[in-house]
């Protein structure tokens, strides 16, 4: 069967490649993909992103099932122009999708079912949001209410830099009609951590744990960055935190959804605050997997993906088990230089990676081919994922592979799973 992956980042590459590998599987399509998506074996990269194009390829092709990747198809209605015309597809509809696309409608939702998160207000005017930060105080976060490619939260150490954030949405525009509104909490302290689960509409089957580094430099250091990298598992989730996010998270949320008549069949991201007592406060829902998360998420699991996303797409997530690697996953992501501001394109990257090699790959996002050469074409180019006996090992496995990798200017963190590292368990 042919299989169409939509998206061109990191995500989708591990997505596409992890499909790949089920026998079931004779091509899978990856619109509009990468370089590194354009070599991988039994993927085919599919330069359109035209919703009606995209169905008419799947109707001409007979494609067996579309997998969402990224959040702005799905913000955009792609899930419900597909379904419009019978197209299997596996995503949130447009109004489901808003537990992402609208951080206001995400933290509206979690107060009507009784969902752990911070306090918060939002605002469309600067002056009102000055005067409540001043009330406030500092720390504090400011976050864009739309999509913002994982950088409209700017957590506010002082006043001055809570106020710059608010000057730079409402007023300066930075983040465009994304921080047209904005949204303002109250700081969280603790350890965070990514909790995924495939939905049906009725039941939900829980990924591994991981942890990303939102932060541009070590030790959480910098501005923060779509995701410089992730690990999975997450030894924060202990078994007895896993359990308390299914009953104080999950469950309400689905409940919550049904509640309001909202169908929602896809991937449903909480971003998590996990206090050192071991209390639990939604920072974020995503409708799609993370980004870096996927990568380690993906080299451990050892079940068929397509399996589990049929699963999902026929209401039989009850029936269904997912199966994973004892080991740990590490994943490094490589930045281009002067991410995550202003990255710039066009370097060439070089990939002296052994071969062959299964417990490693190099997942690309951010690069493109010009005149037969892999040159840098986004702001996180490349995400190198390795498993290990433990999160140390998977971590130095991971890092032997970056020195293997040369462009200019790249940028990455040399401490991704420092967190586990530093637990008394590890």
């Amino acid at each position: 069967m042919k299989i169409l992956v939509i998206g061109s980042g990191g995500r989708e590459h591990a997505m596409a490649w992890h499909i790949a590998k089920s026998p079931e599987v004779k091509k899978v399509f990856v619109a509009p993909g990468n370089a590194g998506t354009a070599t991988e074996h039994k993927l085919e990269n599919l330069p359109i992103t035209d919703f009606e194009a995209l169905a008419n390829f799947c109707e001409h092709e007979k494609i067996h099932l579309t997998v969402v990747g990224p959040e702005a198809p799905l913000a955009a209605g792609l899930v419900d122009y597909f379904q419009s015309r019978n197209l299997r597809i596996f995503g949130p509809t447009q109004h489901a999708a808003q537990l992402e696309s609208s951080k206001q409608f995400a933290k509206e939702f979690m107060i009507r079912h009784h969902i752990p998160t911070a306090h918060f207000a939002t605002f469309t005017h600067a002056q009102q949001a000055h005067a409540y930060v001043n009330q406030q105080g500092a720390p504090i976060v400011i976050k864009a209410d739309g999509l913002a490619a994982g950088k409209g939260v700017v957590v506010a150490e002082t006043l001055e830099q809570a106020h710059q954030a608010i000057d730079n949405m409402l007023i300066g525009n930075t983040m465009g009609q994304a921080g047209s509104r904005v949204v303002i909490e109250e700081f969280l302290s603790g350890e965070e951590a990514s909790f995924i689960v495939m939905v049906d509409g009725d039941s939900a089957l829980p990924l591994a744990s991981s942890q990303d580094h939102k932060r541009l430099l070590d030790q959480d250091q910098g501005p923060n960055t779509g995701g410089m990298g992730a690990y999975s598992p997450a030894p924060v989730v202990t078994p007895s935190i896993h359990a308390k996010i299914i009953r104080e998270v999950i469950k309400p949320t689905l409940m919550g959804l049904k509640q309001e008549n909202i169908h929602y069949c896809g991937f449903l991201y909480a971003g998590l605050m996990i206090s050192p007592e071991g209390q639990l406060k939604v920072l974020e829902f995503n409708c799609r997997l993370g980004d870096p998360e996927t990568q380690p998420i993906l080299m451990r699991l050892k079940s068929d993906l397509l399996t589990l996303l049929n699963a999902s797409v026929n209401k039989k997530l009850h029936d269904t088990e997912a199966l994973w690697n004892r080991r740990a996953a590490v994943g490094v992501v490589l930045a281009a230089h002067g991410y995550p501001e202003s990255p710039r394109q066009g370097d060439t990257i070089f990939i002296n990676t052994p071969k062959g090699q299964e417990d490693v790959h190099v997942f690309h996002a951010g690069t493109s081919t010009r005149d037969g050469n892999l040159v840098t074409q986004g702001g996180r180019v490349l995400c190198v994922t390795a498993l290990g006996d433990s999160i140390r090992i998977a971590q130095q496995n991971a890092y032997e592979q970056v020195n293997h990798i040369q462009f200019d200017g790249m940028q990455y963190r040399k401490d991704i799973g420092f967190k586990a590292l530093n637990r008394p368990s590890e």
